[in-house]
Parts: structure tokens; C-alpha cells; sequence
């Protein structure tokens, strides 16, 4: 069990108005049990933790509201082009009247941002449990943004090459499609469900804050903003979705041309083929008849006059097939 305080030495850190942050990272099932026994933890939500439920959500309990929010794997290497949001990281967060107790099984940059954002900001705002869980999740959000604009410039760029590239060049252009639409797939598996869990956090703690006596307009407003931000990027993840799914269609359809425009040069040749095969095959029918062994018309007689007969017609008959093709336009 370690807390959020390992960077940092003072204690100051993790006080909140009187209160405190206990932050926990991968507890064991015995840890897990004797926290739920000291703060009173509901066993759903113990089993929750337990399970690590990956489904996000807001509940409220008697004396503290339950939050799992997920965020992705930021210390791995993101490309878009090749990676997929799969790591999600879950983040469970009971904030209660004087305290917030956060729970995670893998090591996360955002509890080190919120405690970076508190001392920017410490002289300015009053830290809240309320304002800390707000912290955590307004970090998750924002960590997506550079992953939605990678994935427009992507996309952009997918949506012009479809038209100008070369056959040659159109190779790994599917692939490109095939793995920018399911990193945005996987961006929009972890942004939609957030709408919804903001949206039960701004009641619960608008509901939490007002039994207290305190003013519940600002937090809204803080989760208000969060709440837009996710809005704005899942609106924006799926018009690059359509832009994808357009430029596949082109691509697919262009393919679909070039292949029949190949198909249509190879008939061509074939028909030309065919075309010079129909003249030459009744000439050399002609040239055949008369081998070694047979007895050729006027071989007897002293001038060539059968020779330059034959001749002549073989290329009187060679002129007028060359002339039905040019006719009918298959040379």
C-alpha cells in the first residue's frame, strides 16, 4: 500500500482543508478488506475495486460517493498509426466529506499533475475532495487531446492521398485506414461512458456539497467545462470516423477502376490479337495445302505466274482484314 506522497516529503501535500488524499496503488485482497473495515466502505464497492470494473460510473453511498473513471497507459509509446487504446487504466476514487481515497492497480501520471496543479494553484482555490476528484478527472480528459488531434492530421492526410497517390504507392494505404479507424474506435470505447459519469458526478456533488452548506455553482462549473471537453472530442472522433470511412470507399472504389480499366486494356490486346489470328490462320490454311508431298498448281509450268497469283491474294486478303478492323476500330 503506498500513498500519493512518494515524490513529494511534505506532508502538506496531501492535506485538503483539514482533510486528506490517500492515494493506493495495486492493494491485495487483505489490504483492500482492512480499508473497506477503517473507512467503512461499502462491499460493492469493495468488490468493484476488487474486480477492477472496467464499466465507468458514479454512485452514491451513504457517506461518500463512488467514482471509476478510466484513462489509457500513458507510459507507453502511443503512435496512431499502430497502436490501440487497450490499456485502460482504471482509476477509483471515494470522496468523502473530508477526504478522497483513490485506488489504481498500475502506475498513472495524473496524480503527480494534480499535485503539481495544487501547488500552482494552492494560494487561489480551497482543495476539496470535490476539487481533487475533479483534478483527477479533468487530467484523464485532457490527456486524450493530443491523441484526437494526431488522429485528425491522420485522418486529413488518409483523406487527400486517396486521390493522389500512384498504384505504386497505394500499398500500405488500407493498412493506414484500417489502423487509424481503430485507434479511433478505441478513443471513442473510453470517451463516451465519461459523458455520462460527469454528468452523475455534477448531481452527486452538487447534492454532496449543498448538505454541507457550501456552494455547489462552482464545482458544477469545473465539471461543467470537463463535461464539454468530452463532448467536444467524442463529436470530434466521429466526424474523423466519417472522413475514414469515406476515404476507405473511395479508396475501395478506386481500386475498383484501376481494375477494371486493366481488365479493359486486356481485352484490347486480346480483341487486336484475336483480330490479326483471324487473318493470318485462312492464309496459312492457303500455305498448307501445298507441302513436300503434294503436287502444286503450275509447278510444271516455267514462270512464276502461279507464285505472284498466290502471292497477291494472301496480301489482297491480309489488306482487306486490316481494313474491316480499321473500320470497326479493333486495331
Amino acid at each position: 500500500m503506498t500513498d500519493i506522497a512518494t515524490e513529494k516529503s511534505s506532508t502538506e501535500d496531501l492535506i485538503c482543508s483539514g482533510g486528506f488524499w490517500l492515494d493506493i496503488l495495486a492493494p491485495s485482497d487483505s489490504e483492500l478488506k482492512w480499508l473497506s473495515k477503517v473507512f467503512r466502505i461499502h462491499p460493492l464497492t469493495t468488490e468493484d475495486i476488487q474486480a477492477e470494473e472496467t464499466r465507468e460510473k458514479c454512485e452514491s453511498f451513504k457517506n461518500y460517493y463512488f467514482v471509476n473513471f478510466q484513462t489509457f497507459d500513458m507510459f507507453e509509446q502511443f503512435n496512431v498509426a499502430e497502436a490501440y487504446v487497450e490499456n485502460a487504466v482504471s482509476l477509483f476514487n471515494i470522496v468523502r466529506k473530508d477526504s478522497i481515497i483513490s485506488f489504481h492497480y498500475r502506475p498513472t501520471p495524473h496524480l503527480q499533475n494534480v499535485l503539481d496543479r495544487i501547488d500552482h494553484l494552492r494560494d487561489y482555490i480551497q482543495v476539496t475532495p470535490d476539487w481533487i476528484n475533479y483534478a483527477l478527472m479533468d487530467s484523464v480528459v485532457d490527456a486524450f487531446i493530443p491523441l484526437v488531434e494526431n488522429l485528425e492530421m491522420e485522418s486529413d492526410s488518409i483523406d487527400e492521398l486517396v486521390f493522389i497517390l500512384k498504384e505504386s504507392e497505394q500499398s500500405d494505404l488500407l493498412r493506414r485506414i484500417g489502423n487509424a479507424r481503430k485507434a479511433i474506435s478505441g478513443v471513442l470505447r473510453l470517451l463516451k461512458p465519461k459523458g455520462d459519469c460527469v454528468k452523475g458526478v455534477i448531481k452527486r456533488t452538487g447534492n454532496h456539497l449543498q448538505e454541507h452548506s457550501k456552494p455547489a455553482d462552482e464545482m458544477s462549473l469545473y465539471l461543467g467545462d470537463v463535461q464539454d471537453h468530452i463532448l467536444t472530442m467524442v463529436q470530434n472522433a466521429s466526424h474523423y470516423e466519417k472522413i475514414l470511412s469515406r476515404a476507405h470507399s473511395n479508396y475501395l472504389t478506386q481500386i475498383s477502376i484501376e481494375i477494371t480499366q486493366s481488365s479493359n486494356r486486356t481485352n484490347d490486346v486480346v480483341a487486336k490479337l484475336t483480330a490479326i489470328a483471324s487473318v493470318i490462320v485462312p492464309m496459312n490454311i492457303i500455305t498448307g495445302l501445298w507441302g513436300m508431298n503434294v503436287h502444286v498448281p503450275g509447278q510444271d509450268t516455267e514462270n512464276l505466274a502461279w507464285f505472284y497469283g498466290l502471292v497477291g491474294f494472301l496480301v489482297l486478303t491480309f489488306i482487306c482484314g486490316v481494313t474491316i478492323m480499321v473500320k470497326h476500330r479493333i486495331m
